[in-house]
């Protein structure tokens, strides 16, 4: 069921996204008077369709192959190939007709649709639910860092006082494109000291195999044991990955082990020490644990009056299979009215398309790794298997701004590189030949499919931790 409700987010919103995208070329083409002969989502590879309709000279259908969709506009060498029409006399209704600036504007008209929804989502975003931060200075215990913090420098309790030389004002700030993609100084105080710590520009690296959680988060006391799980509770869910790992490993020879509810903690208890260590904060109980991983431990925790020594046996994942809620940081809620929300918007979907083109040239330079590109089994899974509206919009958003910044690459087959050859025919005074254009296309189909199959190859490995 996880997994049915993940895809069916990630289908709703590149069904969304994809559809305005090519509205926009339909819309820019119809303007100019030209012919527009199919709108479909998902590809009718091979002539299949799962439903069409025809309204007046345009067919509008659904594909079977999700992978985008696309417009058939007439007279223009697209994925269709159709050499059969290019071939014949030029008509004034067709693409090939029309003045360079207007092809250009047809081309270019998906890119800016997606642009204009990725704005007016962050601003309705920012006008319905506003924002929330922590102010950093009310972190009265500092930071928790995770492993991508520890691995640069950073300790429990370290206080973050400045970002570049300017104050921290909240702590929120420390996970934003800002800090993580520039090689970013922090300023932060450790036993009354300032020390100066660089943020790597490996850490988005580190961030990508550890998630974005083992980086820097607010150092928090723990409370009581909330839950115990027992072994029934991890019974593993059926799932298309869990069903892969089942050709593997047998069935019989994995078993389900629920660590503290075999050492006999209980909802209530309070953890103390871990291996005599007194353990206050939510990161001490997590770090210790994790360090004895596969390992028998002694944890002290009071129950009621009294004081009880267990030793659990910490699983191989690091953990007790525990639930332990936290006395939350300070939060502040910020509401914008309407046209405030505006400039919120388009401050946030200009900082989402640059943040693509540093994260781009980084993998073309080699600051950063490839592993980093998704598939949609990555972009499924951050959508998470639970709906919820307002995560779902603000990943819609930034995936529409990430398809604006995508199609407007300079490879053939996306609108990026049509848009190439028309600057290229401006400037000589001719269009090129449409055998290049049509061996252009295939070359860029090469390149797409390499790209995707070493997308889905990233998050398969990914998936079973290699």
């Amino acid at each position: 069921m996880d997994g049915l409700i993940m895809a069916g987010q990630l289908l709703l919103g590149l069904s969304i996204l994809v559809i305005l995208h090519e509205l926009g070329h339909f819309l820019a083409a119809r303007a100019f008077g030209i012919k527009v002969e199919k709108f479909y989502l998902f590809f009718d590879a091979w002539g299949f369709k799962l439903f069409s309709f025809k309204v007046g000279d345009t067919e509008y259908g659904v594909g079977w192959l999700p992978l985008g969709g696309y417009v058939k506009i007439s007279g223009m060498i697209d994925e269709s190939m159709d050499t059969e029409q290019m071939s014949a006399p030029a008509q004034p209704w067709e693409f090939r007709s029309k003045p360079a600036w207007q092809r250009l504007i047809v081309m270019m008209g998906g890119i800016i649709v997606n642009v204009i929804v990725g704005i007016f989502i962050f601003w309705m975003m920012a006008f319905k639910y506003g924002d929330t931060f922590m102010p950093n200075d009310k972190l009265t215990y500092g930071i928790s860092p995770g492993v991508v913090g520890k691995q640069m420098g950073l300790q429990p309790g370290d206080k973050i006082l400045a970002v570049n030389g300017q104050k921290l004002i909240y702590l929120d700030e420390i996970l934003s494109s800002k800090v993580l993609l520039n090689n970013t100084k922090l300023t932060i105080s450790r036993d009354g000291k300032a020390i100066d710590l660089r943020v790597p520009e490996s850490v988005l690296d580190s961030i990508s195999k550890y998630k974005i959680r083992e980086f820097v988060g607010p150092r928090v006391v723990a409370k009581k044991i909330d839950s115990v799980a027992t072994p029934q509770d991890l019974q593993p869910k059926v799932s298309f990955f869990g069903k892969i790992k089942a050709l593997f490993v047998k069935p019989d020879s994995v078993k389900i082990s629920a660590p503290a509810f075999e050492a006999g903690m209980k909802k209530g208890d309070s953890i103390l020490a871990v291996n005599g260590k007194p353990v206050k904060f939510y990161n001490d109980i997590t770090s210790e644990v994790a360090k004895n991983r596969g390992k028998r431990i002694t944890v002290d925790v009071l129950r009621g009056s009294e004081v009880l020594s267990l030793t659990p046996k910490v699983s191989q994942d690091g953990t007790l299979s525990i639930i332990i809620p936290t006395i939350p940081p300070p939060v502040v809620n910020i509401s914008y009215g309407f046209m405030e929300s505006f400039s919120i918007g388009v401050n946030k979907g200009w900082s989402s398309f640059t943040d693509n083109a540093k994260g781009i040239w980084k993998m073309i330079t080699g600051k950063l790794s490839a592993r980093n590109i998704s598939s949609p089994i990555g972009i499924a899974q951050v959508y998470g298997s639970e709906f919820d509206w307002e995560k779902f919009w603000s990943l819609t958003g930034l995936i529409s701004m990430a398809l604006a910044f995508m199609n407007l690459l300079p490879i053939p087959a996306l609108d990026g590189g049509h848009v190439v050859f028309l600057i290229i025919e401006m400037i000589k005074g001719k269009p090129l030949s449409d055998k290049f254009m049509e061996r252009a296309q295939v070359v860029g189909f090469v390149i797409l499919l390499c790209l995707m199959v070493f997308a889905f190859g990233n998050d398969i490995l990914k998936k079973f931790g290699i």
